[in-house]
């Protein structure tokens, strides 16, 4: 019981350091969202054979909707599947404010985020390429949906009780994640917990995708903390990070009317980011 007590109290401490960075973080990512919105909306829209470029680039800024707002142009057909792949691949959900309140060094954030940009342009490119022939827009009247992206990140409410509602939502999941982790690094070891995830160079990348599957923000919370933690490869933790899209696959389930088509989409998703984890992992490339 006081073993656990010691983990409980150095694992508050631990959130409370950081939760005034946090805070800061998403006031700034909210102000940006605010700004942004309608026009990064308008840019995809009007984006034609650039998409997955344009798509990519605009992906990786931090703006809690912008899965859910690609989910349901592409549902309307207005934007082509490999721009909704691209940013599906290129967007970071809780990634971002996780790693600079916990104030991770800036060329690493950046190494992170330009890996998945670039893979998420390539595969953007590449999925128009080879579906062109096979374009469904054509003569299809389209039907935009009118999916509010209020709903996933409660942009309505304003820039810091928004900011605040994220605040808490993430620095609970950090403080749950953060007091497990610490408490199996007490009873297993740290040298064991860490052979039993990062010694798999495979299995890794896979595990990490199916928990960048979840469709919320837990799956790169618990993603980032345990690389931040050393418990992951960057195989591994990039792989379920470019698979988890957040909200963004709820959306596309929920506008878009053809099943099959949404698991095969998810299904692409999850196979591009574990390939591509299980290829930096075989080069042996480390962040």
């Amino acid at each position: 019981m006081e073993a656990f007590l010691d983990i409980l109290l150095d694992t508050t401490i631990d959130s409370l350091k950081i939760l005034p960075f946090l805070f800061l973080t998403y006031v700034i990512m909210e102000y940006i969202e605010h700004k942004m919105k309608d026009k990064t909306k308008k840019v995809i829209k009007n984006s034609g054979k650039f998409g997955p470029l344009l798509g990519g680039v605009l992906g990786i800024f931090p703006q809690c909707g912008f899965s859910a707002a690609a989910a349901n142009l592409y549902a309307g057909r207005v934007i082509t599947l490999g721009t909704l792949i691209a940013i599906f691949l290129s967007t970071s959900d809780e990634m971002l404010p996780i790693l600079i309140a916990e104030k991770a060094d800036p060329i690493v954030i950046a190494k992170i985020l330009g890996l998945k940009l670039l893979i998420g342009i390539v595969a953007g490119f590449l999925i128009d390429a080879f579906v062109r022939k096979y374009d469904h827009e054509q003569g299809e009247e389209l039907h935009i949906h009118s999916v509010c992206d209020h709903d996933h990140c409660h942009c309505e409410e304003g820039i810091l009780k928004s900011a605040c509602s994220h605040t808490l939502q993430i620095i609970a999941f950090i403080f749950i994640i953060s007091l497990l982790l610490n408490s199996c690094v007490t009873i297993i070891g740290e040298d064991t917990l860490s052979a039993l995830i990062l010694n798999r160079p495979v299995i890794g990348p896979i595990l990490s995708g199916i928990v960048g599957l979840i469709p919320n923000c837990a799956a790169s919370v618990v993603i980032t903390q345990l690389y931040l933690e050393g418990l992951m490869s960057t195989g591994a933790m990039l792989a379920g990070l470019l698979v988890g899209a957040g909200v963004g696959v709820l959306v596309l389930f929920k506008e878009n009317q053809d099943i099959k088509e949404n698991l095969k989409i998810v299904l692409l998703l999850y196979t591009i980011g574990v390939v591509a984890g299980i290829i930096i992992e075989c080069i042996g490339l480390s962040i």
